[in-house]
């Protein structure tokens, strides 16, 4: 089962996994990461660790500073930063999982947000499917990144609690 928790120091052994040359292009180590919200000290960078079975299996943050503005002009939205999966535990559906619970993560701990956004490389075409199938949509918008073209996704919690809402009462209306 996989969960999703705020990151405590007792999780780093767990996330402190070395990525791929590959990876390492796409996204942050849990190091790397952590180093940079430690020197940037706004206090509006979040760290969360993904649990599979009670064990740390991968890590991302959740970053509510100006850098998401790349992406939306919405106020209260954050930005998915520094993805990642342990090595160990990848092609066991974790990343999927971790893309299908971190909505109501957001939800129940920052009530405020209404908007999820990221950045993914044009050539890491996996992850942007992945994306794509969490509900994620490609508004068009692209920067250039560390290591190239990113495009930069979004996915609006109201427009999707509108749909879901729309869907029940067409499906209602039909049931009677």
């Amino acid at each position: 089962m996989v969960s999703l928790q705020f990151y405590s120091e007792k999780d780093f052994n767990g996330v402190n996994y070395p990525l791929d040359q590959i990876q390492a292009g796409y996204t942050s180590t849990a190091a790397s990461a952590l180093k940079r919200i430690s020197e940037r000290n706004t206090g509006l960078e979040f760290a969360v660790t993904v649990f599979s079975n009670e064990k740390p299996a991968g890590f991302f943050t959740l970053d509510f500073g100006d850098d998401k503005l790349d992406a939306t002009d919405n106020p209260n939205s954050v930005l998915l930063r520094s993805l990642s999966v342990n090595p160990e535990f990848q092609g066991k559906g974790i990343g999927k999982a971790v893309m299908l619970q971190i909505d109501a993560f957001v939800r129940k701990n920052f009530k405020e947000c209404n908007e999820i956004v990221l950045a993914v490389n044009h050539d890491n075409s996996s992850a942007y499917e992945l994306y794509c199938k969490a509900g994620y949509h490609d508004g068009g918008r692209t920067k250039t990144g560390r290591n190239g073209l990113q495009y930069l996704m979004h996915k609006n919690f109201k427009k999707f609690l509108i749909r879901i809402f729309m869907f029940g009462v067409i499906l209602s209306s039909k049931l009677r």
